[in-house]
């Protein structure tokens, strides 16, 4: 049975075209040329969303992974500590590479949701109607503070994964300077201070992705004219 290709991304086939405009660091000509399209920031700003609460979500598959890599380096004979090592600097290079994508996808978020608050703003002098300019302005102070909420605790998830890192890169320098039974004595004691530190940052994970999911229907809300 085939399986279905995934969907590119909305605007993945405007990337070749857009390319120069963003490597110029014309944002205002990168998001005109998608809307001329039909490409929405509304649009974008859901869409970006969705790609850092999934990379979140990754994050934090990658770093349980990693600590389950680092609970069984305790019950492994001294005669294996070199295999050990490789499995934990991987682990750690994973989970490294995780905690970039977070960042990267907050980035993509602030751009966007900067240009859509900016737009929206603008526009609420166009209104001939004061009543309807009230209760836009209104709605744009509620989404800006829904947008802050989740904005501070996706980078508040994001800034406790490097605790994390610091401790997971000194157990592999320390595997990988002494491999012999003394690193092992040594790291029995700090796995179970990483597990505590891996379960603070689940949590925070886990807020900030209920957040974004909640950010994600305030903006379907407004589609739906709610």
């Amino acid at each position: 049975m085939m399986r279905r290709t995934q969907p590119l991304p909305l605007h993945a086939w405007l990337g070749s075209v857009l390319m120069l405009l963003l490597l110029t660091g014309c944002q205002s000509a990168y998001y005109g040329a998608l809307e001329k399209v039909g490409i929405h920031k509304r649009d974008l700003m859901v869409e970006r969303v969705e790609e850092g609460r999934d990379a979140q979500v990754a994050a934090e598959e990658q770093f349980v992974s990693a600590l389950e890599q680092f609970r069984a380096v305790v019950r492994v004979p001294d005669s294996e500590l070199s295999q050990t090592y490789e499995r934990l600097d991987e682990a750690y290079e994973r989970s490294d590479v995780a905690a970039d994508r977070v960042e990267e996808r907050i980035d993509d978020i602030e751009s966007v949701a900067t240009a859509l608050f900016d737009e929206w703003e603008d526009e609420l002098d166009l209104y001939q109607s004061a009543e309807y300019r009230r209760l836009s302005e209104q709605r744009l102070r509620q989404t800006r503070q829904r947008y802050a909420q989740m904005r501070d605790a996706m980078q508040n998830a994001a800034d406790s994964m490097h605790p994390v890192l610091l401790a997971m890169r000194d157990n592999v320098l320390l595997l990988k300077h002494n491999l012999n039974a003394r690193a092992i004595g040594a790291l029995r004691g700090e796995v179970d201070g990483l597990e505590r530190d891996v379960a603070a940052l689940r949590t925070r994970m886990q807020a900030a992705i209920s957040r974004s999911n909640a950010f994600i229907d305030t903006l379907h809300d407004v589609d739906d004219g709610r």
